[in-house]
């Protein structure tokens, strides 16, 4: 049957359940999922518990070896094979992703298009991944492994549900482990049915396993539990670090990325029009709910009120409605969300140059206005904290030693981009700005799925994408052989 015509357990019965050694498993509870376009619910999700958890996390250790023991080929064969699923699914998979965050369809199918691309991407890259011969001594014969660490618990947030899906997956599936994964509360049914799919295309039962729920419940359980071996995190820095503290309780690996607050830094040399175009979408993208949005300007002053003429007018150009209508900007996650992102503006000082509110001819939903607020105190909670909204606060230097400063001045460092003509002062700066990525005259959210990311500081530690993901979920072990 093709994969298309396999309809998903969720539209069913309307009630998104767990996901576990290959079946639904419905738990004692549920709780609604919302659609943040309308705030009306969508249906029910299951509202998993330790028990749920523990169950998978058996499901999980039963099928592991079995899994280790399959061919790399093989493995790589059935992530192909679910990767062309994703895409065969992808109209699917848009509607339910839309639906969960309310995020425009175009930019949904992005989502899927993506998480399809990392399977393919790990599929690939696992027929060329070995480990060394160390030819230091010629009476020994050392060479090394790299070796699947077990179970590997995953938590993902709700702003990238399968983009964050494939990135933890992909490459824990690719080096033989099996995997747990807990989507967030509000985004729940594209693992569900990702998941499904997985075992559709052949991948056994037990090696990918979903336990829908509350994070306070079900994810807490998960990165607490014993029987895992890598724990990986997408989200908050506070919840990162009660991640953090369970993983090293039980003496396991953890990657964890968190938040950002990341620069453009423009000198007067740059290309103001293509620096407006970049800017605009690396804060209104997914409504500025990403981690590596790029939520603060820093501007040469000779240029700041020309760069901020040009972004005030794309600003005002976006399309704002619901997600089903394919607008430029969906909704915040949630009406919880809106409130805060209210408060940070209500108290950021400075001078509002568009937006800052709510969007009066849009009577229900969690909507807020592309904002720019200029002359913003580079201390101000605003200048400092992530927002997670379609909210854009600028300040001014002189000299490269101020706008180095400025970059490196709060406590994330996961993304930034430095605008300039002058290719030697895009090198100092890529080697002093404090940042995970770096983009030079561009910038995308995250890279590729090809570019290795991660932060400094807050914004957490340890890489996904890239090969280095590979490296995360092995360990390395060291064969001497005497001859």
């Amino acid at each position: 049957m093709s994969n298309t015509a396999v309809e998903s357990e969720a539209t069913r019965t309307g009630v998104t359940t767990a996901f576990i050694g290959g079946k639904h498993v419905p738990a004692s509870g549920t709780y609604q999922n919302i659609d943040p376009a309308t705030g009306t619910a969508i249906g029910e999700v299951s509202r998993c518990g330790a028990e749920d958890v523990d169950y998978a996390v058996s499901s999980a250790r039963a099928a592991q070896p079995g899994w280790a023991a399959t061919k790399p080929e093989v493995r790589a064969d059935l992530l192909q094979a679910l990767a062309a699923a994703i895409l065969a699914n992808s109209d699917e998979l848009t509607r339910l992703e839309s639906e969960d965050t309310g995020k425009p369809l175009t930019q949904a199918r992005t989502d899927a298009t993506v998480a399809a691309r990392y399977f393919t991407f790990y599929a690939r890259a696992i027929d060329s991944y070995y480990g060394l011969s160390l030819p230091v001594d010629e009476s020994f014969h050392v060479y090394t492994r790299r070796e699947p660490l077990g179970v590997c618990g995953s938590i993902i947030a709700w702003n990238y549900p399968m983009q964050l899906f494939g990135r933890a997956v992909a490459p824990a599936l690719a080096t033989g482990n099996t995997v747990v994964i807990k989507p967030a509360d509000e985004t729940p049914r594209t693992a569900v049915r990702i998941a499904e799919l997985a075992v559709d295309v052949g991948i056994p039962a037990g090696v990918l396993n979903v336990v829908t729920g509350i994070g306070a419940e079900a994810g807490a359980a998960l990165a607490a539990h014993p029987g895992i071996n890598h724990i990986g995190f997408v989200g908050s820095t506070t919840v990162g670090t009660s991640i953090a503290t369970a993983a090293a309780q039980n003496l396991i690996p953890a990657v964890l990325e968190l938040g950002g607050k990341s620069p453009h830094i423009v000198f007067p040399d740059a290309d103001l029009d293509q620096a407006a175009l970049f800017i605009t979408k690396g804060i209104l993208q997914n409504a500025g709910q990403t981690c590596s949005a790029g939520s603060r300007l820093l501007v040469h002053a000779d240029v700041a009120e020309d760069l901020l003429a040009k972004l005030k007018d794309a600003f005002e150009a976006v399309r704002i409605g619901p997600g089903s209508q394919d607008p430029d900007l969906g909704p915040l996650v949630s009406l919880k969300q809106q409130k805060r992102v209210s408060a940070f503006v209500e108290g950021a000082g400075g001078r509002i140059i568009t937006g800052g509110q709510a969007p009066t001819h849009i009577e229900a939903g969690a909507f807020f206005e592309p904002t720019i607020i200029a002359g913003v105190d580079p201390t101000a909670d605003i200048a400092q904290q992530e927002v997670f909204g379609p909210v854009l606060v600028a300040m001014t230097f002189i000299s490269e030693e101020e706008a180095v400063g400025l970059a490196n001045g709060t406590e994330y460092a996961l993304m930034a981009a430095i605008w300039t003509s002058d290719v030697s002062r895009a090198h100092r700066l890529a080697a002093r700005v404090q940042a995970g990525q770096v983009y030079v005259n561009a910038y995308g959210a995250g890279g590729g799925v090809e570019y290795p990311f991660g932060g400094f500081k807050k914004s957490g530690y340890g890489r996904e994408k890239g090969l280095e993901s590979l490296n995360a979920y092995t360990a390395t072990k060291t064969v001497i052989v005497k001859l």
